[in-house]
């Protein structure tokens, strides 16, 4: 099994780290404005998903109670449904709707493309 998306440990060190002031966390990437192609962290919930979004998988964290949910916009899905995203952090300031923005670091995304055989293995939506 290939999973969609992982976590680098500079990453979810961060995520323990911001479940305990926020709680349980949940990830949305979608396509459009306000670092559209930056993942937003969200506490879990607070970020409604519908028939428009497709569940990547969820990320587990050591430490946490919980796994974290990855979500995207079905339509950008399209776009990366070929690639193993690596949810990483570097200093700087994203979007102010992502729970790590007033910490000085956002979440990035970092891309492989799958092999042709990883890619046959895929349950995609």
């Amino acid at each position: 099994m290939v999973d969609k998306v992982l976590l680098s440990d500079e990453a979810a060190g961060w995520l323990r780290r911001l479940t305990e002031v926020h709680g349980p966390l949940m990830f949305h990437q979608s396509g459009g404005c306000c670092d559209g192609s930056s993942p937003m962290c969200y506490p879990d919930g607070e970020f409604r998903t519908g028939s428009a979004d497709v569940h990547l998988g969820d990320l587990v964290v050591d430490g946490l109670d919980r796994p974290i949910q990855f979500w995207m916009s079905a339509n950008q899905y399209e776009y990366w449904k070929h690639t193993q995203l690596t949810v990483d952090v570097v200093k700087g300031r994203g979007s102010g709707f992502s729970v790590e923005a007033p910490e000085g670091i956002r979440f990035l995304i970092r891309s492989r493309l799958f092999t042709d055989q990883e890619y046959a293995t895929l349950d995609l939506p």
